[in-house]
């Protein structure tokens, strides 16, 4: 060994036992230090604090990644080979921590051992559920985070303030989920939006959809200026959004959709912009879109729909030829589609549908041949379904609804067998339903309601679309139904529309339907029973089931309607209908059953009803008194309509409710007694009430003026006395567009003071021009949304006249005070309700001259001052009104010249006769006759003359028409007609997006995807 070494130089020995010597160091270097023992045991400790359920992440593709871990030692020993587990390669500390979808199931709680890892810098925790924890203010103590998800994962209650001392945080995801019942699970009110952005400055995405911040975005968020992207979609923002945002230098992503309040409009967007993604659907921006949008070269999402914009596309977005998602329906556009947007070769998903466009040959489309989504629906197409749609071999969804087309159904259309949405509703299309739609095997909606198809409906062309689960063929001329012998194998459906289809008998092939969710078979001539077996088509998926409008004359057995245990709304109205009401399940939202021939008392199972929101029992036999219950249901119900039955007693005092929803309650046409229950005064959100024509014997119910919304009181043709009296303020009845206190017993004077009180009844300025109803947002699910209107209808009869008014503006107003035992003189303040359309004093004993004045109610179409003691000429002011359609001031004591031109051409002998002193035209009577006299005032021997005598009575009738649910029901303020529009959609196909956990699955609107716009 020796003599060998000699053989090399010292200098090279040295050299090898100083490389021998590091060897070992190197060694250690190069190998990963494991991660620290207390860190090790704080994640197993946190993992001990959680049981593992799959349904608590909503991802498909989701597992525990936390079933891989091991605190024995070995090669899972170590923390840092730990599934999700990131150390710092140096040091060993656990930095990053990735548990995201991990099913993990239970609390996070302040004394949490995740808090004792303090090096991490990055934290997912996304898309678990954390059983409705807070969120801990300890995340403060995690204060190197940079990155930080917490979204999706069922956390509730307000956000900590701490959250805003992480100060290094890029990225920030607290996207929160959504509950039917309690709404959005988090909160960030108050001043915690602007403190959040005040202290992240160095934020560069920042994930707050679904979050309840319910203010306005602060000034300050446009002093980001590494921000990227920003997500504040469904926050219940409010005010304007700040214009700068749009400006920060590094933003690519904006979203801010489904906040109905906040207010913007979009600025001058400069070349320079990086932004890729802007969603503002379902906001309340306006203006036109700038011809500047065409600097955005990047832009690949612009998703203004629902919003208010209006004015011509801009030609300049044929510059952005990026775009793949160019949504903007439901806006105020108008105009041709600009011919630049055959440039837009990227796109797959376009919606123009409800606005005010014309489509014209669709010529630009001729290049779109990766659409997968095209809505066009209300865009102006006429003539046949254009050819060069026959191009987009790869569309998915297509909605022509309401595009005027005609001529027939095209066989090329089969070509597209890909689709699997496809509406053509609400045109003009006419011929049979072509063969070849069978080849569309994907088709999983269809829609041809609303044209002038004809034919027999053969339902073995739908039974051999396997794939189809949504089908609309309402309101077409099919003359026949025809369906070979149906089986249980056929097809499961899940929504069904066959309204007007002619259809006789109920469809067997129902028989083997058991997965049922929608089913209109309303406008039919359906005869008979309803049979047992229809109860049993969807016991666990029906929400909304309609036979109105049909021969339906009872049940086969007892209906088990209340075993439906999702039933939502029913609706058997306008048929033949006997024996009790048949009470529904829990879960039902609106009942409609009037124009039936139910009879018996309505059952005490109504009063479980929580989550009813309009019944309507109008036109039966119904009788007994009315339970207390359903007045105390007001935190859910909405329209109360009971008018035209038998129901006696006296009106049940109303509990004492907090926030109660009542709108319109309808007690009219029945046999009530007793007073007018104080208690109606705890109902403040009250539109609409009705206690005509019944036996209430009370006095006025002045209390009623304190109802700040309060627009229609009705109380005709009952036992009031007693004068009116003074208000107890000038705001009392300052809403009221409408009072009838006809055919009572009422004296004294005219309400004077209470005529300088209803507003509701003054001028106004032309912008406030709109229409006399309210619409809600009743639920909006997979494929519909519902919204209900009440529209209110003024009819005014007379021998002979008839005057309706179809919708009433909200600058419409109406007095009836006819009938009743007022005496003195018109007082002139009721010269300065400007909005009256209508006035009726007649049958009273009043006296004096008919003020000038009046003449200055230049709206004025009715007026009705006869069967009273009135005298001296009639002014010649009232000739001024144009509009006056109806005028009688018949057996009074009137004289003098009657006033020529206008209108008053137009009257008749019967609106000037028994007033003994006036002459002229058209009276046969000439003025001018040497000793004529005056004659003597008349006195009214019948102070009640009923609604078939001489005088104007009004009829009133609210019509709620539920558009998209396929239903308009007649909550009617009347005579026994109601007028009824049917439609299925107005979305056609409307689908969601997928949720995360926590989000609404069955009837929330927001976030869901919109197939076919």
């Amino acid at each position: 060994m020796a003599s060998s070494l000699q053989k090399y130089p010292l200098g090279f020995l040295a050299l090898l036992f100083l490389a021998s010597s590091f060897l070992p160091m190197h060694a250690s270097i190069s190998t990963p230090p494991q991660c620290h023992s207390d860190e090790s045991f704080a994640l197993l400790q946190f993992n001990q604090t959680f049981v593992l359920d799959r349904s608590a992440s909503f991802d498909p593709s989701a597992y525990s990644k936390v079933m891989s871990w091991n605190q024995h030692r070995g090669i899972n020993g170590d923390c840092c080979l730990w599934d999700g587990v990131e150390c710092d390669e140096n040091t060993g500390y656990v930095i990053g921590l990735d548990l995201s979808s991990s099913w993990l199931y239970g609390s996070i709680n302040s004394n949490s051992s995740l808090f004792n890892l303090v090096h991490l810098q990055r934290l997912n925790l996304a898309d678990n559920d954390f059983n409705r924890s807070r969120i801990p203010p300890e995340f403060q103590y995690l204060s190197r985070l940079t990155y930080l998800n917490l979204s999706s994962s069922g956390f509730h209650g307000q956000i900590p303030s701490e959250i805003s001392h992480l100060t290094r945080l890029t990225s920030l995801d607290l996207t929160g989920g959504v509950d039917e019942v309690s709404g959005r699970l988090l909160g960030l009110k108050g001043p915690g939006l602007e403190r959040l952005v005040q202290n992240l400055t160095h934020i560069e995405e920042l994930y707050l959809d679904n979050v309840d911040i319910s203010s306005a975005v602060p000034d300050n968020m446009a002093n980001l200026s590494a921000l990227t992207s920003l997500h504040l979609g469904n926050c219940g923002l409010v005010g304007r959004f700040p214009n700068r945002v749009f400006q920060l230098p590094n933003v690519q992503d904006l979203s801010m959709g489904m906040n109905e309040n906040l207010l913007g409009y979009l600025p001058e967007f400069h070349w320079s912009s990086p932004l890729k993604i802007l969603w503002l659907e379902s906001t309340n921006f306006s203006g036109q879109i700038p011809a500047s949008i065409g600097n955005l070269h990047s832009l690949t999402t612009l998703n203004l729909a629902e919003c208010n914009f209006e004015g011509l596309l801009p030609s300049s977005l044929g510059n952005l030829t990026n775009l793949s998602i160019l949504r903007l329906k439901q806006n105020n556009f108008f105009g041709q589609i600009p011919s630049s947007f055959a440039n837009l070769t990227e796109l797959t998903n376009l919606t123009l549908s409800n606005n005010n466009l014309t489509c014209g040959s669709l010529s630009w489309l001729g290049e779109k041949t990766k659409l997968t989504l095209l809505g066009i629906g209300g865009c102006s197409i006429n003539g046949e379904i254009p050819l060069v749609l026959a191009n987009l071999s790869r569309l998915d969804a297509l909605n022509l609804q309401s595009t005027y087309l005609s001529g027939q159904i095209p066989h090329w259309l089969a070509n597209l067998t890909r689709l699997t949405a496809l509406s053509l509703e609400s045109n003009e299309l006419q011929g049979p339903i072509p063969d070849s739609i069978s080849k569309l095997v994907n088709l999983e909606q269809l829609s041809l309601e609303s044209n002038q198809l004809i034919g027999i409906i053969n339902f073995d062309l739908f039974f051999s679309l396997k794939n189809l689960v949504d089908l609309g063929l309402s309101y077409n001329n099919f003359s026949l139904l025809n369906e070979t012998s149906p089986n249980a194998t056929l097809p499961k459906w899940r929504n069904l529309a066959l309204a007007s289809c002619s259809l006789r008998e109920f469809p067997n092939f129902l028989r083997y339907q058991h997965k049922m969710a929608y089913l209109d078979l309303e406008h039919n001539n359906i005869h008979g029973k309803i049979p047992s077996w229809l109860w049993n088509i969807g016991r666990e998926t029906i929400w909304y089931m309609a036979l109105g409008y049909n021969n339906l004359t009872g049940f086969d057995g007892s209906p088990p309607i209340s075993s439906l245990s999702n039933l939502e709304h029913i609706s058997m109205v306008y048929n033949q209908l006997q024996g009790p009401l048949p009470t529904p399940p829990p879960s039902v939202i609106d009942y409609y059953v009037s124009n039936n021939s139910f009879t018996g008392e309505i059952p005490i199972g109504f009063c479980k009803l929580l989550n009813l929101f309009i019944l309507d029992l109008a036109f039966n036999h119904l009788n007994g008194t009315v339970p207390q219950c359903l007045f105390n249901l007001g935190n859910s119900m909405t329209v109360l309509n009971l008018k035209y039955n038998y129901f006696h007693g006296s009106i049940p005092e109303l509990a004492s409710v907090n926030g109660s929803n009542l709108k319109i309650i309808d007690l009219s046409h029945n046999e009530f007694q007793g007073r007018i229950p104080m208690s109606l005064a705890n109902h403040t959100m009250l539109w609409i009430l009705n206690l005509g024509d019944n036996h209430i014997r009370d006095t006025f119910p002045s209390w009623l003026g304190a109802l700040p919304n309060l627009r229609v009181l009705i109380l005709r043709s009952n036992e009031l006395f007693g004068e009116i009296g003074r208000p107890a303020s000038n705001v009392d009845f300052s809403m009221l567009h409408i009072i009838d206190l006809s055919n009572n017993h009422f004296t004294g004077i005219l309400p004077s003071e209470y005529f300088q009180t209803w507003n509701g009844m003054r001028a106004f300025e032309e912008k406030e021009l709109s229409y006399m109803e309210t619409s809600i947002t009743l639920f909006s699910s997979d494929y519909f949304t519902f919204y209900y209107y009440f529209d209110l209808q003024l009819a005014l009869n007379d021998k002979g006249l008839n005057v309706v008014y179809p919708k009433i503006p909200n600058t419409f107003a109406a007095i009836d005070l006819s009938s009743n035992k007022f005496e003195g003189e018109i007082p002139e303040s009721i010269t300065a309700l400007k909005k009256l359309l209508s006035l009726n004093l007649s049958n009273n004993h009043l006296s004096g001259r008919i003020p000038s004045l009046i003449g200055n109610l230049t709206d004025l179409e009715s007026l009705d001052l006869s069967n009273n003691m009135l005298l001296g000429e009639i002014p010649p002011q009232l000739a001024q009104l144009t509009f006056l359609s109806f005028f009688n001031v018949s057996h009074n004591n009137l004289s003098g010249h009657i006033p020529q031109g206008q209108q008053f051409d137009t009257f008749d002998n019967s609106s000037f006769e028994e007033n003994l002193g006036l002459c002229g035209q058209p009276l046969s009577k000439t003025c001018g006759n040497v000793g004529e006299s005056t004659p003597l005032a008349q006195t009214n021997e019948d102070d009640h003359k009923n609604s078939d005598g001489s005088s104007v009575y009004i009829q009133w009738m609210i019509i709620a028409i539920g558009y998209g649910s396929g239903l308009a029901v007649g909550v009617i303020f009347g005579r026994r007609f109601t007028t009824w529009k049917h439609e299925w959609f107005v979305e056609t196909f409307s689908r969601r997006q997928r949720k995360r956990r926590g989000q609404i699955r069955g009837r929330q609107a927001r976030g869901r995807q919109v197939r076919g716009r």
